[in-house]
């Protein structure tokens, strides 16, 4: 009669250590999320404190050189806007992998000790999909992407003035220009994740 073969001990070990491992790396990258999409907020608004406590908003120091001065500035928090939700992006990705990396051991366990399939909440079918609007990552993404509008809107604007005073038409164009960086800051995280 043959003896059933059971897995060495040395086996389980590994598996365990193997998946805290993934473990470690999924909120890890969760942890990361945060620190990127807080970091670009700071930097923005550190930035913004910084313009309105000069005294550069004396109407009569706006010179052209001002202008475009601050349409610099704001066009580079643009992009660094998009950097960060391409960043965010990568994170998302990372933790999805951890997900499925963990997803690949209980599978694993499963095919050894069928019972404990029922134990498992998330399976390889289950798992959140790596683009997901309602998921934590995708608002962090989606409030960088609208501060990032706003910072390009406000490149905009003050590009405009340094050609000549504000009007309705200026307005517009800030507001479709904003408008538009967020939306392209949306479309880019969106094609990293699908």
């Amino acid at each position: 009669m043959k003896e059933e073969h059971s897995p060495p001990v040395e086996l389980d070990e590994l598996l365990a250590a193997e998946f805290n491992y993934i473990a470690q790396t999924a909120a890890q990258a969760n942890e990361d999320r945060a620190r990127v999409s807080s970091f670009y907020l700071i930097a923005v608004g550190s930035l913004i404190a910084a313009l309105f406590s000069t005294q550069l908003f004396d109407p009569d120091k706006f010179t052209q050189t001002v202008n475009l001065m601050f349409s610099g500035i704001f066009a580079l928090l643009t992009v660094f806007g998009a950097s960060t939700v391409m960043q965010l992006a990568q994170l998302r990705s990372a933790w999805h992998e951890s997900m499925l990396a963990m997803n690949q051991i209980k599978d694993f366990a499963v095919s050894q000790s069928p019972e404990l399939a029922s134990a498992f909440r998330w399976t390889t079918q289950t798992l959140p999909r790596k683009y997901k609007r309602g998921s934590v990552s995708y608002y962090r993404a989606l409030e960088v992407a609208i501060i990032g509008g706003l910072m390009f809107g406000a490149a905009a604007y003050f590009f405009q003035q340094a050609f000549g005073p504000a009007n309705l038409a200026t307005w517009i164009v800030c507001a479709l220009m904003g408008g538009l960086a967020a939306w392209v800051q949306l479309k880019i995280y969106k094609k990293l994740l699908t």
